[in-house]
């Protein structure tokens, strides 16, 4: 097997070059007349820094996306216009950076994340809900694992999480190139890995993907849905990987509807 090609998005999605811009071109459109605060630190490194996005009145609840990009590209720059949907439903929405591959490996990310989320927190009041695109699927998985220590006024807010398109089982990776950047050893990919944890009980997860993915991926966001009991697996027609996370521009898809509807926020 070309592990190599089973992970390779872009080389199967046509017109893949195009789509980094135009998310960058769409999120910079939305950050003109959002409401809210950019580049809010969370720690001392340039890329420990969010944005957050509030709606008219008092915010019913708070959303967490973690963006993708094999946890080496992009940062929350890309993604604002995410934040469209669930605004329009009563949502705060945060979206933070963190350090990439190979300056951090996948464990201090990880800590990046769960360093953000108390800080984001404080922003906005009510239950949160933890969504990721792909790596940042992963990032929001992780969180519910038990080494994660999140403190409980966090964490008795959690309300559900979505990983969309998720790296759920990392040693996969250690067979392909990408693995050079990440540094990934046998240990550190099963740590890393949600579907070899047992999550935080209770809380509703759904593992979101594109129909029209590359199988790696429908097997991956299967295996966490496997692995993880209780956890809804939802194949979106027609979607591929970069394309998946645009029905969150929209307040009444159902992509937003999963991160929202189900909480009563309008």
């Amino acid at each position: 097997m070309d592990w190599d090609d089973a992970y390779a998005n872009a080389a199967h999605i046509p017109g893949a070059m195009d789509y980094p811009p135009r998310w960058a071109a769409s999120a910079a459109a939305f950050r003109a007349h959002a409401r809210g605060e950019t580049d809010m630190p969370y720690g001392q490194h340039p890329r420990q820094r969010f944005d957050i996005f509030l709606p008219p009145g008092r915010p019913a609840g708070l959303m967490i996306f973690v963006h993708g990009g094999y946890w080496m590209r992009f940062d929350k720059s890309f993604w604002s216009h995410l934040a469209a949907g669930p605004v329009a439903r009563g949502l705060a929405v945060a979206l933070p950076s963190y350090r990439l591959a190979p300056e951090a490996g996948i464990p201090a990310i990880t800590a990046d994340i769960a360093a953000a989320l108390p800080v984001m927190a404080r922003l906005a009041p009510g239950p949160i809900v933890l969504a990721g695109h792909s790596a940042g699927g992963h990032l929001v998985a992780r969180m519910l694992c038990p080494d994660i220590a999140l403190p409980e006024p966090v964490a008795s807010r959690l309300a559900r999480v979505i990983a969309i398109s998720p790296l759920a089982d990392l040693r996969p990776l250690l067979r392909t190139r990408m693995n050079q950047t990440l540094c990934l050893d046998a240990a550190t990919a099963s740590a890393e890995s949600p579907v070899l944890h047992r999550p935080r009980p209770g809380l509703p997860v759904t593992a979101w993907v594109g129909a029209a993915e590359r199988p790696a991926f429908l097997d991956q966001a299967r295996w966490l849905a496997e692995a993880w009991p209780g956890t809804a697996l939802h194949i979106a027609e027609t979607r591929h990987h970069f394309d998946v996370i645009e029905a969150l521009e929209t307040p009444a898809s159902p992509l937003t509807d999963a991160v929202a509807g189900g909480l009563g926020m309008g």
